[in-house]
């Protein structure tokens, strides 16, 4: 049994192709999936938007509402605070999710360049056995290549 699978390995067509996306999605930790998902909402506009309609609340809020008693005045140096901590912590964060897009895309053009190369084999491997056609069949198939160029 081994005997023909040995010698029907080199016949057998097994794809060589792996998905990028699936590769790359295996080998991703909880802290990865988790940096993509903030990156993923911080840069949307839906965040920008909601975040935006935070600090109009916040500064009418301790401008107009808690005028008297307001618990960030008007330089609103708590806010301040907070959007520097925020930006402290995002931009690391969304750093490594740029970076893990960058592997992933090198992983990508890794796999394009192995595919790219497995098909130039193979057409150099239909040459040769296209080439070894026509040694064989010899003058029929000049003839035959003749013929067609003269019905052309």
């Amino acid at each position: 049994m081994n005997a023909i699978r040995f010698f029907a390995g080199p016949f057998r067509r097994i794809p060589r192709v792996r998905d990028v996306n699936e590769v790359f999605e295996a080998r991703l930790t909880f802290g990865d999936r988790l940096a993509d998902r903030v990156a993923a909402i911080g840069g949307s506009w839906n965040f920008i938007i909601g975040f935006s309609l935070f600090m109009v609340v916040w500064a009418i809020l301790n401008t107009v509402v808690l005028a008297r008693h307001a618990f960030d005045p008007f330089p609103f140096i708590f806010l301040n605070l907070m959007l520097s901590m925020l930006a402290a912590l995002q931009a690391p964060i969304i750093m490594m999710s740029q970076n893990r897009q960058a592997a992933k895309d090198r992983l990508d053009m890794r796999l394009d360049y192995e595919t790219n190369l497995r098909s130039e084999q193979e057409i150099a491997s239909l040459h040769e056995k296209i080439d070894l056609l026509l040694a064989m069949a010899g003058d029929e198939a000049i003839a035959l290549r003749e013929a067609t160029h003269a019905s052309k």
